[in-house]
């Protein structure tokens, strides 16, 4: 009955609005985009192309094969023809948008007319129907995808606040803010900038020597020496060859089925010391890129040319050469495209790009520059060799002991007296094809080395090959190659970049949130010799990199992502750094530099279940090492990509089969799981609570000084209550209870000091939780 009666509730209100609005009396909800101030002036890459792109190109863009009445809207030259089904009609004509077909059918009434269809589920809003009016009424101009304009350094606007920016930057971001209406947040605690910016440098906490020494410190200029501290730290090269890696898909195996050994790492250390020795990132993309190929190459130049060796490799029998061949070349062009250039090239692999001004032949061009080294799809010998651990594909290079103790030092090769490495070397001229929808068997017409004339001509004063290729990416009118670096260091600092997809600047990535900031960055890197440092500390000292992190209501309201940059950012730490972080708190960090990648703990017969080689090899049973091994950065540890480390791929490391530039980021209940079981965390909370009851046995604030050195801070006094009630209680327990607390702290083989069981597994409990804290794990 009470159901009946709401239901007849619900159909007299519905039947009262009904009547109302056909008498005319019913008022519609106030349309609020139709009060939005418009731009002075409507630009087309920033304000019309992401309308027609989301709502127009669907029927009327790039796919011919879903294209209707023959109109297509992306192009300037067809958007502006005659219609060929309405002769005498255009879709656009500048300066009128009442005789623009196009315009006149997205403001229709007549849902006949109307575009986008109603049953399209498509419609613009108000104040986009109001943005395509004015752009057409000021001359409807299309412009090039604004990631192929070269940037400009436009002069810092001026703004209504003056006493908070610190440098450049902040005019940029503050013009943002006052346009909305919002003002930015105040800045950090002196303890919570030192924590993010060791963080943002070096992968680790700071050293709680290192905050008093930094603390004590109150000039106007602290900050800056604090940024340079870190700067000149050897784990800087560590934090910064971490992400690299990602981008040149390193790994310790060859991939595919057998998955066997390769010593890749050399290169490694090479990125270590190139970023340590501050490379100019030109130097440094050339380099790795064709440094075998630059006059008088030193053996370091051709080591660093590992990066384009960094692929997947089969070493399966009965695979035809050619088509593995050439999906190596396909590897090193699309990872050219994606981590140097952020654009999609591997979607015009088998056709034309269908949203990026790139054509197959544009490809295939881009291919032929990696398409001369002396390489074979399977390398027989690998298959056959006895001691797989050195082996190497040709070509490569001989490091022997002498080389690493003299020119180049920065490899550890600790008793190993030779290695083998891959690099480029282009000994076998080939002539490159079109292959028809890419495939490795269907050549079509021959192209020369070259690069897309939308994105910038490539120099016929330029050599044709990957030197010159070099020299094309370097150059500083290239619209791409700085925007992309400098976003990706953005992105690393911030949690994503200003261009949010910083994979993709193409057509169908993000727009940035400050071009204008984007491309003063991009000029003032490269004026300063491409130096990454430089870079980075400008961005830190910055107001801006230096707000609070916390949100504000009027911002949850208005820019909950914080894409205006309002307040510093919050994100979970990579699963690398997390596992860093534990290790250095605890004390257990191993601090060697470079070196042969090394087996920590992982759970027992992973490998043997995804082994689908047989028992060839030496990554077919894992077999943890021993000692200071165990506790190395996570830089080093062994990467197989079948198997990837499982404590860090739970935090969203990727495989390492293909380039990544941006990692996924998800929530998931295995990460808390590995928080609470992993055995090195529960191994780093008794080390550190054995350490620290041994340093001082009669210390009564024992709770406070775990916090303050997983934390760097001081806790709060609630903090403090319930973290203190919680030792007590486990401290009352286990002294009832010495065997399970002897049990409880056996983990780990780190040695066992000599300590009191119960307070050791009570103050190791409390650890443990701070570990656990989202603070912890947080960058903020």
């Amino acid at each position: 009955m009470k159901q009946k009666t709401i239901l007849i509730t619900i159909l007299s209100i519905l039947f009262g609005m009904l009547y109302a609005f056909k008498k005319g009396v019913f008022v519609a909800p106030k349309d609020e985009y139709a009060v939005l101030k418009l731009p002075e002036i409507v630009d087309y890459n920033f304000h019309i192309k992401p309308i027609l792109s989301d709502n127009c190109y669907t029927c009327h863009g790039p796919d011919a094969n879903k294209r209707k009445a023959g109109l297509r809207l992306d192009l300037e030259e067809t958007a502006f023809s005659e219609l060929p089904e309405s002769l005498g009609e255009f879709p656009i004509v500048s300066k009128a948008p009442h005789n623009s077909k196009a315009y006149l059918a997205i403001v229709s009434d007549d849902p006949d007319v109307l575009m986008p269809p109603p049953n399209s589920n498509l419609a613009l809003n108000t104040y986009e129907k109001r943005l395509i009016k004015k752009w057409i009424e000021q001359g409807a101009k299309f412009e090039k995808h604004w990631a192929y304009i070269p940037p400009k350094k436009n002069k810092p606007p001026r703004t209504e606040k003056t006493d908070w920016a610190e440098n450049e930057i902040d005019a940029f971001v503050l013009q943002v803010l006052e346009a909305n209406n919002l003002s930015p947040s105040a800045r950090a605690s002196e303890e919570t900038l030192i924590r993010r910016i060791s963080l943002d440098l070096t992968g680790l906490p700071p050293s709680p020597t290192q905050v008093q020494q930094l603390l004590a410190d109150d000039s106007k200029e602290n900050i800056s020496k604090i940024i340079d501290a870190f700067l000149g730290s050897s784990a800087y090269g560590e934090r910064m060859t971490q992400s690299w890696l990602d981008v040149a898909r390193y790994a310790d195996s060859h991939g595919y089925q057998d998955d066997s050994y390769r010593t890749m790492w050399p290169w490694r250390d090479w990125v270590i010391h190139a970023f340590n020795s501050n490379l100019p990132y030109d130097q440094f993309l050339t380099w790795q890129l064709a440094g075998d190929l630059l006059p008088n190459a030193t053996k370091e130049q051709v080591l660093a040319t590992g990066f384009n060796r960094n692929h997947p490799i089969t070493q399966e029998g009965g695979v035809i050469q050619e088509e593995y061949r050439t999906n190596y070349v396909l590897d090193r062009t699309n990872t050219l495209g994606k981590g140097i250039l952020g654009i999609t090239l591997e979607c015009a692999q088998c056709h034309d790009h269908k949203y990026d001004a790139i054509s197959q032949r544009n490809y295939f061009e881009f291919f032929a520059f990696f398409n001369q080294v002396n390489e074979k799809g399977l390398q027989l010998d690998a298959v056959q060799a006895k001691n797989q651990k050195f082996f190497a594909d040709p070509p490569y290079i001989e490091i022997s002991k002498e080389e690493s103790d003299d020119v180049l030092s920065f490899i550890n090769m600790k008793k190993t007296p030779e290695i083998k490495v891959m690099v480029m070397n282009d000994s076998a001229p080939k002539t490159t094809y079109i292959l028809n929808r890419g495939e490795y068997d269907q050549p079509t017409d021959s192209v020369q080395p070259a690069t897309p004339e939308a994105i910038f001509p490539f120099s016929e004063k330029l050599p044709k090959n990957r030197l010159g290729l070099a020299q094309w990416l370097t150059d500083t009118k290239n619209p791409l190659t700085a925007r992309v670096h400098v976003n990706r260091i953005w992105a690393m600092l911030f949690g994503k970049g200003l261009v949010e997809t910083s994979e993709d600047f193409g057509v169908q990535g993000s727009l940035p949130t400050h071009p204008k900031l984007l491309d003063w960055l991009a000029v003032d890197f490269m004026e300063h010799g491409w130096d990454t440092k430089y870079l980075l500390k400008k961005i830190m000292l910055s107001a801006t990199y230096q707000q609070k992190s916390e949100l504000r209501p009027d911002l949850k309201k208005v820019d909950p992502d914080n894409k205006l940059l309002a307040r510093a950012e919050r994100f979970r730490m990579s699963g690398e750094m997390i596992r860093d972080y534990i290790l250095a708190t605890s004390g257990l960090l191993n601090p060697e530099i470079g070196g042969p990648s090394v087996k920590p703990y992982q759970p027992a017969g992973l490998w043997e279940e995804t082994n689908a080689g047989g028992n060839r090899g030496v990554l077919t049973k894992y077999i943890p090492d021993e000692g200071d091994d165990l506790y190395r950065r996570s830089l080093y540890t062994l990467w197989k990509r079948t198997l990837p480390p499982p404590n860090m791929t739970i935090f969203d490391a990727p495989t390492r089969d293909f380039s990544e530039v941006r990692r996924q980021k998800t929530n998931t209940p295995l990460q808390a799981l590995v928080l609470q079981n992993d055995v090195q965390i529960l191994e780093a909370a008794r080390v550190m609570a054995q350490r620290m009851i041994m340093e001082k046995p009669n210390n009564t604030d024992l709770v406070t000084d775990v916090f303050k050195r997983i934390l760097i801070r001081a806790p709060k006094k609630k903090e403090l209550l319930i973290l203190d009630s919680y030792y007590q209680d486990a401290l009352k327990l286990y002294k009832n209870n010495t065997e399970d607390a002897q049990k409880l702290i056996a983990v780990g083989d780190y040695e066992q000091l000599d300590t009191d069981v119960a307070k050791t597994a009570a103050l190791m409990l409390t650890a443990q939780a701070i570990y656990n804290l989202d603070e912890t794990i947080t960058k903020e």
